[in-house]
């Protein structure tokens, strides 16, 4: 099976950023929760605040939200286009999308893209609290390997080295800038 980060790799640019400042523009009230999300991305940035409580501050803008999946619905229709050529044309129905954005925000556009299985980060659509780990890092190979106790990975694609321990399951690892696909050792 194929393996993908989504963000950066399947999708150009940062799904979670982009649908957060699409809520700031769709729903005013969201933007109540500017300050903290921004006093807490300071902190997280002089890294005394830990990457889980920032990015659950930044979710909490789902509490100023009345449909939100009608906003995640709308937000795909006006950011599907970001999804790579590459990958539209090489996907298939066996692939597994693994990523630290939230599972709410990507489950629709992984099953449009027709992906088998999607793997994220469990948010809590009311609070925007976490519901376990972020997924990212070797969180995201055990995810795989709940998911998939004796799965082999044939190829794996990621924009980030931080995906590393997924890279070193697969046969074939490859590093994603755009639309240009290379070896991963080529960026080591």
């Amino acid at each position: 099976m194929n393996v993908f980060d989504f963000d950066g790799t399947i999708y150009h640019g940062d799904s979670s950023k982009d649908f957060v400042f699409y809520c700031f523009k769709k729903f005013p009230k969201t933007r109540s929760k500017i300050p903290a999300i921004l006093w807490y991305g300071a902190g997280f940035g002089l890294r005394i605040v830990k990457k889980k409580k920032f990015k659950e501050k930044l979710f909490s803008i789902v509490t100023k939200i009345d449909d939100l999946q009608g906003a995640v619905s709308d937000f795909w229709q006006s950011h599907e286009k970001n999804i790579h050529k590459w990958y539209m044309e090489m996907k298939q129905p066996s692939d597994v999308i693994i990523s630290a954005s939230p599972e709410f925000l990507l489950e629709p556009i992984c099953k449009k893209l027709g992906a088998e299985c999607m793997m994220a980060t469990r948010v809590d659509e009311k609070t925007g609290k976490f519901d376990g780990e972020n997924c990212h890092g070797e969180e995201k190979v055990k995810r795989f390997y709940t998911k998939y106790p004796a799965g082999e990975i044939d190829e794996f694609y990621s924009d980030m080295y931080c995906d590393t321990p997924l890279a070193k399951l697969a046969k074939k690892a490859v590093m994603v800038k755009g639309e240009k696909l290379s070896p991963w050792k080529k960026f080591k």
